[in-house]
């Protein structure tokens, strides 16, 4: 089951490889991770997308809340919360294609954010899922890089916050 961990951290160096090797050292996976600073420029949020049982998950949390850096932990299902992901695309296209790839982009809420007479560089922001799909839906184009965020994640809002 996959899980998010939304980890408040103190904004010092060498934090990153602490959480890092915390997942490494009990040989758990990081799907994806993203951090940043907060409005509070002495504190980071790390967004973490691990996969695993309900043990796994339950350990990861605990071991988290261990750390000394660390501020606070809230865990959730992806359902749980607003899941964004950024996605950079550089394609080659040709006078066959270029029409093709506006229309995925336009069906998919991408936009054009670069252009040469034969590159092009396509951002999207969307759920995880969907920037997979619109992946798929280029592969049929030259694609020559591809740079993702990892998943950004904050819970929904709700009245008694």
């Amino acid at each position: 089951m996959k899980r998010i961990y939304s980890v408040l951290v103190e904004n010092r160096s060498g934090v990153l490889m602490k959480v890092a090797g915390l997942f490494s050292r009990r040989n758990f996976n990081i799907d994806s991770l993203a951090v940043g600073e907060t409005d509070d420029p002495g504190v980071s949020r790390m967004t973490i997308v691990s996969t695993g049982d309900d043990r796994t998950i339950e350990q990861i949390e605990k071991q988290l809340n261990k750390k000394l850096d660390v501020i606070k932990v809230k865990t959730y299902a992806e359902g749980e919360g607003i899941n964004r992901e950024m996605m950079l695309v550089k394609v080659k296209y040709n006078k066959n294609n270029r029409r093709d790839i506006m229309e995925n982009c336009e069906i998919m809420g991408a936009h054009i954010v670069d252009m040469s007479n034969n590159l092009m560089i396509i951002q999207i922001c969307d759920t995880p899922e969907r920037t997979a799909m619109f992946l798929k839906m280029l592969k049929g184009i030259s694609i020559l890089e591809v740079a993702r965020t990892g998943t950004l994640s904050l819970t929904k809002c709700s009245e008694s916050e």
